[in-house]
């Protein structure tokens, strides 16, 4: 294992610094819902790490096929219809990385996350990076880049928002901030609280959240 800037590199997630980045703020032996859990590679992760009992939620099939393989408790379902259906406090970490921009509602769906997690954990792609500004400014077209790497008519991103805009909503919603990490490509700094710099220069970001109240 090595670091970069402080922010362990698990090996085979070295491709998402920000699963990386999640496994660290998660205690050993933890109750995990992972929302949109994709192939199951940060529930492998985490049961080998960090020992939790871990569980999934995903909407793709192909997704779901590949987490059955590697042994993962993994239902298919949809984070904006079926967070619904847990109880208050099932889980001590809920965990949603690089979903959020993709679903109908995400007010709904950090709601339900703090309902059922006594945490949350969520990775954003940034909309408001200086690369994304840029483009736009230059070339009048939806940007590209590494975090949002799809073309304007075939994303899955229907609600993209900047790192301020996000941390605005969690604060709207009753979330306080108890770490967030900038990221830009490999490179991670851990920021009390996301603010301009962090808004104009970073990539995604990744931020442990729980209740005010």
């Amino acid at each position: 294992m090595t670091s970069h800037d402080g922010v362990a590199n698990f090996g085979y997630v070295q491709n998402r610094v920000d699963l990386a980045l999640i496994a660290e703020m998660i205690a050993p032996g933890s109750r995990v819902l992972d929302v949109g859990c994709g192939d199951g590679q940060l529930l492998a992760l985490l049961a080998r790490t960090k020992n939790v009992d871990g569980r999934g939620v995903e909407l793709s099939q192909e997704g779901v096929n590949a987490c059955v393989t590697r042994g993962l408790s993994v239902i298919q379902g949809d984070a904006d219809a079926d967070l619904h259906d847990y109880p208050k406090d099932a889980f001590d970490y809920v965990i949603l990385s690089q979903t959020i921009q993709a679903t109908r509602n995400p007010r709904e769906v950090l709601s339900q996350m703090k309902r059922i997690g006594r945490r949350a954990i969520v990775s954003i792609p940034n909309f408001g990076n200086w690369r994304v500004r840029l483009q736009l400014l230059l070339s009048g077209r939806m940007p590209v880049t590494r975090s949002l790497d799809y073309e304007w008519y075939d994303t899955p991103n229907i609600h993209l928002c900047t790192i301020r805009d996000f941390v605005e909503l969690c604060e709207t919603l009753g979330f306080q901030i108890d770490d967030a990490v900038s990221v830009i490509g490999n490179r991670a700094r851990r920021v009390g609280r996301p603010g301009l710099w962090d808004n104009l220069t970073a990539e995604t970001a990744v931020l442990l959240l729980s209740r005010k109240d």
